[in-house]
């Protein structure tokens, strides 16, 4: 008898639920066990979609958001995708505030599922504190308008619940067996949600947060310019918890960009610069901690959304 598939009443139901694969090649024979959550396998190609769900549903479920409202938010790219997906499915208007500091790729995704987008100017000195900081303002000033809702994402606490579901995933899917868990951090909404879940079925599990080396702001308290899109806003994110890590990596971007290429080349895995961040990292630990360990860490999200710069060049 032929099973019967699921049939999601609309792609916001294929969110979540992606796979986890352990790495192969990359991975030096007598370092940890490091397995990594596909994020890419989610709709916009980005774990994002789990907490632009989630901001959304939440402004709907107490009353900030209204039929009709325009949802505005500042992002690098992927938060924007997803909220772009979501608002197109439950029929909101989008403003998107940017930059050309960030992957063309994702602005034109952005654009495609009908983001209205307004591009703040890098000058070409890369992701830094002043950029971001004039992004927000922007966005500040378009939240004005009446009739519109600003996700606000650097200071929304409802998209951390969005990632409790990853954590289950992953708890799930490595039957218990996580010994530490590995990621970059944004907004560290995502870092903050997971570590919940994971801490909550053992607390032994080590945490480690991963920041841009050339702007170590949680590990040095120092800011800079940097290429490593959607991570190292350049000031402590208001959702961070110094008592959620361990530990803080650094990664530099270049150190992130090459384990990025061979993650493509020796592991089929094709992905974005963060994620080359997180497993660079996962590596470095591997080390320390033995084969007889696991990590766990994340590919944030799809190498389709970095083909037009220097990434895969």
């Amino acid at each position: 008898m032929v099973g019967v598939m699921k049939i999601n009443e609309n792609v916001l139901d294929a969110i979540g639920n992606t796979s986890i694969v352990k790495l192969n090649k990359v991975v030096p024979p007598d370092h940890a066990k490091t397995m990594v959550k596909l994020e890419w396998e989610n709709p916009t190609g980005s774990m994002k979609d789990r907490m632009a769900q989630a901001m959304i549903a939440e402004a709907e479920k107490d009353g900030r958001l209204k039929k009709g409202s325009t949802v505005i938010e500042y992002t690098g790219g992927s938060t924007g995708t997803s909220l772009a997906l979501i608002c197109a499915v439950k029929g909101y208007n989008l403003r998107i505030v940017s930059s050309d500091a960030f992957s063309q790729d994702k602005i034109d995704h952005m654009k495609a599922l009908g983001a209205d987008m307004t591009i703040v100017p890098s000058r070409g000195e890369g992701i830094t504190k002043s950029l971001i900081e004039e992004m927000i303002e922007t966005a500040r000033e378009f939240n004005k308008e009446s009739g519109t809702y600003w996700t606000d994402q650097l200071n929304n606490v409802d998209h951390i619940a969005g990632y409790y579901q990853l954590g289950e995933e992953i708890w799930k899917q490595t039957a218990g067996k996580v010994d530490a868990f590995v990621h970059v951090v944004g907004t560290a909404a995502s870092i903050r949600g997971i570590t919940t879940i994971l801490k909550k079925y053992n607390s032994t599990i080590k945490i480690f947060a991963v920041e841009p080396a050339e702007s170590p702001v949680l590990s040095a308290g120092k800011s800079g310019s940097h290429g490593i899109g959607g991570i190292g806003i350049g000031f402590t994110p208001p959702l961070w918890d110094q008592k959620i890590a361990d530990e803080i990596i650094t990664i530099s971007t270049k150190e992130a960009k090459e384990m990025t290429r061979r993650l493509a080349r020796e592991e089929g895995l094709f992905t974005g610069i963060s994620s080359g961040a997180n497993v660079a990292a996962a590596i470095k630990i591997g080390k320390r901690l033995g084969s007889n360990a696991t990590i766990v860490t994340l590919m944030v999200d799809s190498g389709l959304k970095y083909l037009r710069g220097d990434l895969y060049k």
